[in-house]
């Protein structure tokens, strides 16, 4: 049981790991906890929408997708250029010692290399959940935001993933909520 609580306790710690990528940005911040959940719900949505795919499958991938960087941190693409992080050695050893040890490389390996549907849905959910937070950003008035949103875009690798992004991209952030009080206030005149 001890070290499955220190696996606990290490994806907790994915909680104070920011992401880099928002220092390029100028604007924004996400913990690499908040930037897995989006993704992992994202993903949950797809699984429903593609009916091909292996819901808990796709929903393992996306939860632990980022699990390696509570051991080496969240490396921007800036980073990347001059470190190659073994993400597939840091998934081994924090699955050591846990029922996990076997599928934690694995689904890293399978996530990265995005052979599988499951994979691809993941990366996709990734992206995705980037483009809602650069979306969100845009919608607010941020104009940096606007020169990455092409490139995000043009990741997708699936037609969901292009789809739901299309969407995004056509929706006001605050439309869910604002429409609601909208509608109220009409009904109460």
């Amino acid at each position: 049981m001890k070290s499955i609580v220190n696996l606990l306790f290490e994806a907790r710690h994915l909680k104070d790991i920011p992401r880099t990528g928002y220092n390029f940005l100028g604007i924004g911040k996400e913990s690499v906890a908040e930037h897995s959940f989006t993704t992992t719900f994202i993903a949950y949505v797809m699984s429903d929408l593609e009916p091909d795919a292996d819901a808990l499958h796709l929903v393992s991938l996306c939860l632990v997708h980022d699990l390696p960087e509570s051991r080496i941190g969240d490396l921007n693409s800036v980073q990347k250029t001059y470190v190659s992080p073994d993400e597939y050695a840091a998934a081994q050893d924090i699955g050591k010692g846990t029922p996990l040890g076997e599928s934690l490389p694995g689904l890293i390996r399978e996530f990265n290399e995005g052979r599988t549907l499951e994979a691809r849905l993941a990366r996709d959910a990734d992206q995705i959940s980037f483009i809602l937070e650069l979306k969100n950003l845009a919608d607010i008035g941020y104009a940096p935001p606007e020169k990455w949103l092409p490139y995000v875009l043009g990741r997708l690798k699936t037609d969901i993933g292009r789809k739901m992004a299309d969407c995004i991209m056509q929706t006001e952030r605050d439309e869910w909520w604002l429409k609601n009080l909208i509608d109220t206030q009409e009904r109460t005149k």
